[in-house]
């Protein structure tokens, strides 16, 4: 009982520390967008939209605008710290990803770029990691192959909605969206080709050659 005891609170203490030090790092930076235009208009790329069949979890009431966020993100890093299942943390990673994009896509709607930008490189960050403890579950014998096809299937529905954002952030903010592009097109493209070495269907992209 002590023992366990121990645990959550060391996991706890851990949490906190990883929360605040991320709260302070991203508090420290300043986007700005509407003051610093470092790409003309007619330079931002347009990327036309697509409708992918997979729908993102809703984020909730509480946004990384509201007081309320750091209460909210100090429980999602308990959850990753406290997952041992390998699969489940998987999961859980691409759902905290699906959620931070849907919630930063409102806040683009609200016109608070800086945060919804913020909050935008946290959900691919995510995504990224999803991927990465997927891999290494591959590589550990679990069966991967279900969770592949629907990480690639979210990974075009990132693509989509960061699309949609584009047309949403202020002219300036726009070019370091399309740059994240980059992070749901990367994951489509590893795990189609792994699901192709597996002799899965991956899911069609309709972005391709854009």
């Amino acid at each position: 009982m002590i023992r366990r005891l121990v645990v959550i609170l060391s996991s706890l203490s851990l949490a906190f520390s990883i929360l605040f030090t991320s709260l302070f790092r991203v508090s420290s930076v300043n986007y700005s967008f509407h003051l610093e235009r470092e790409v003309k208009a007619e330079t931002v790329e347009k990327v036309e939209k697509k409708e992918i069949a997979y729908a993102l979890a809703h984020p909730g009431g509480i946004l990384p605008d509201s007081p309320l966020w750091v209460i909210k993100a100090i429980r999602d890093k308990i959850w990753l710290i406290s997952s041992t299942n390998p699969s489940k943390k998987a999961d859980l990673l691409l759902l905290l990803a699906d959620k931070r994009l849907a919630g930063s896509k409102i806040l683009f709607e609200r016109g608070k770029a800086e945060i919804a930008y913020s909050s935008l490189t946290k959900a691919e960050k995510y995504l990224d990691e999803a991927a990465k403890v997927a891999y290494e579950n591959s590589q550990k014998g679990i069966d991967t192959s279900s969770f592949y096809s629907r990480l690639s299937l979210a990974s075009l529905k990132h693509r989509q909605v960061m699309g949609e954002m584009v047309e949403l952030a202020p002219e300036d903010a726009r070019p370091q969206v399309i740059k994240i592009l980059g992070y749901p097109e990367n994951i489509y493209n590893q795990t189609k080709e792994l699901l192709l070495s597996r002799g899965l269907t991956p899911p069609e992209s309709p972005f391709a050659g854009q």
